[in-house]
């Protein structure tokens, strides 16, 4: 059977060499930004995240284009599963799951299977909130992003306001036009407007 060949995104050395003795850590990088760089030239079979409340929504931002993603996740009871899973990410584990559960959920994910931990099942499939005809989807980095676009900010603007790449920002922007069902940057704002994501 072929060796699931693996991109390591975390900032612990600790964690990355855990995983280096269970898989084929093909490659490793700090952030997310450095792995789409290091994604098109090694083309890896599964992306393995290490993830909290503050990293998850650049995670969101690249899942339906990437390779599969698993993330661990650092939290104990993270609120974002249910946004991560409906993005696109393949699966979320616990950051201190055992060995044998890691190896498990690696070998699912790879082969297209969703992977989710037994104790985050209720979260990922409670209903959410609804404010607008399709806007409930939008993750709160989404909302962020969609109330700078109201004030007219710039792709490059917005990802100086809040710290991350322009890349990830037109993730952003074609992700909040496809959940909101327009096609310019009007229409998703004056959307936001009527649902009340955006403050008048």
């Amino acid at each position: 059977m072929k060796a699931t060949r693996v991109l390591v995104v975390t900032t612990s050395p600790l964690l990355r060499g855990g995983l280096a003795s269970i898989a084929e850590v093909v490659a490793s990088a700090a952030s997310i930004e450095e792995a789409g760089a290091q994604t098109a030239e090694i083309h890896p079979d599964l992306i393995i995240v290490e993830c909290d409340d503050r990293t998850i929504q650049d995670v969101i931002a690249i899942a339906a284009e990437s390779p599969p993603i698993l993330v661990l996740a650092a939290e104990s009871n993270p609120a974002w599963v249910s946004d991560a899973l409906r993005a696109g990410v393949r699966g979320v584990i616990p950051r201190d799951a055992p060995e044998s559960e890691i190896l498990t959920a690696i070998e699912a994910a790879a082969s297209g299977l969703v992977v989710l931990h037994p104790q985050w099942v209720d979260a990922a499939i409670t209903s959410r909130v609804s404010v607008g005809a399709r806007t409930e989807e939008l993750s709160p980095r989404e909302i962020e992003v969609l109330r700078l676009m109201a004030e007219g900010a710039s792709n490059k603007t917005i990802a100086w306001r809040l710290n991350i790449s322009e890349h990830t920002v037109k993730f952003h922007v074609n992700s909040i036009f496809s959940k909101m069902g327009v096609s310019s940057r009007t229409e998703a704002v004056m959307a936001g407007l009527r649902a009340g994501l955006v403050p008048l």
